[in-house]
């Protein structure tokens, strides 16, 4: 199999796990954590190109960004997605980390007024970055 093929299994995985929790709360009642599950990684996503296209975030900020989404675009990984567990950590370390300098350059105030979620996604991505939500 080549390094694409592997890369779609594991993104088919990814989708098919994502869909699975989000079908879980909803059945068991929560479709307001569902919702909010549902659209955390596609408001991540509009975060970063929110703040990439901000003249107020540094030229290196948004170099690591770039950075960031580059490395998660790619079909390989320092491990790969298809290993359990251990696969999608490397990509969450590796966000936490970027959005914890970008936050550190930027300001809070900026991930706020960017993030189109609702606001305890907004409080997870914060906690993530290592910010408490309330200072």
């Amino acid at each position: 199999m080549t390094v694409w093929q592997w890369g779609l299994i594991a993104l088919a995985a990814l989708v098919l796990v994502y869909a699975g929790l989000v079908g879980t709360l909803v059945m068991t009642g929560r479709t307001a954590e569902a919702r909010a599950f549902a659209r955390f990684v596609p408001d991540c996503i509009v975060l970063f190109r929110r703040l990439l296209s901000d003249p107020r975030v540094p030229r290196s900020r948004k170099l690591l960004l770039l950075g960031m989404v580059a490395y998660l675009a790619m079909p390989f990984d320092l491990i790969p997605d298809f290993i359990p567990v251990a696969g999608q950590l490397d990509d969450v370390i590796l966000v936490a980390l970027v959005l914890r300098t970008v936050l550190r350059g930027a300001g809070k105030h900026l991930v706020r007024e960017h993030w189109p979620g609702p606001e305890t996604s907004l409080d997870a991505v914060l906690r993530l970055a290592g910010r408490p939500a309330q200072a």
